[in-house]
Parts: structure tokens; sequence; C-alpha cells
């Protein structure tokens, strides 16, 4: 019998959340000013399409010209397009702060978790809700 050698399993190196927008140039200029990412491309003629990252989390944008949700379903719901995780317990602290004096509007102001994870939640200007997870201590 021939003698087979496992294969390696693919590495996934990153994700992309896609958020849908009704004004890109609005929502990448939301992202920049106010959440720190960068702007990492645009796409279009007119642009609908685009993606922001800071660190190692990218958000893409889609340009949308419809309702895409009912009216409060995603804050009602608690819907989230997007979930970033930090590294320690300072750095959520850190980040909620900056994003407070950058008046952010909050969908959740930060909380300790009951399975160990400190969060806040940012509404961006489409209504996305965006989570922003570390540990809590």
């Amino acid at each position: 019998m021939p003698r087979t050698h496992p294969l390696s399993q693919p590495i996934l190196t990153s994700v992309a959340a896609h958020l849908y927008v009704r004004d890109l140039k609005a929502s990448t200029d939301f992202f920049t000013a106010k959440l720190g990412f960068r702007v990492d491309f645009v796409y279009g003629d007119p642009p609908f399409y685009g993606q922001v990252s800071r660190d190692k989390a990218h958000l893409a944008l889609r340009s949308m010209d419809e309702s895409f949700f009912a009216a409060d379903v995603r804050e009602r719901e608690g819907l989230l397009s997007a979930s970033i995780t930090l590294a320690t317990a300072d750095e959520i602290r850190q980040l909620y702060d900056a994003y407070q004096a950058a008046d952010v509007p909050m969908a959740q102001p930060l909380k300790d978790e009951p399975w160990g994870a400190k969060t806040f939640i940012v509404k961006d200007s489409d209504g996305n809700l965006i989570l922003f997870a570390g540990p809590a201590s």
C-alpha cells in the first residue's frame, strides 16, 4: 500500500466583515476620522465598494441605495455587523476611552460580560453595530 502524507491544513489569515452603507464617502470618513481606520481601497465609478482597516481588522463597505433591514430591527434585536477583538483589558479600556473622547455613538457602553469578556458596541452612521471585545482582566 502506498504511503500517504497528511496534507497540512490551509491557514486562514484574515476576515473582513461586510457592512452595508448608504453613502460610501460618509462611511469611510466615519471610520477614518472617528475610529482610527485607514482606507485600503475604494472601487467603482461612482464608488460603491471599499475597504477600511485598522491593524488586522478589516471591514468591507458596500453601498446600497435601498433599505436592507427593517427600520429598527438591528438595534431592537442587537444584530451585530462585525466583532473586533483586542488582546488585553487595558487595550479595550483605552480604545473605549478614545472613542468616547471622539464622540463615537455608542449602542452599548463598556461592560463586563458573564463569559469573561469586556465589551462595548459602537453604532456607525448607517446603524451598523460593531462590537469591540477584550478580556475582562
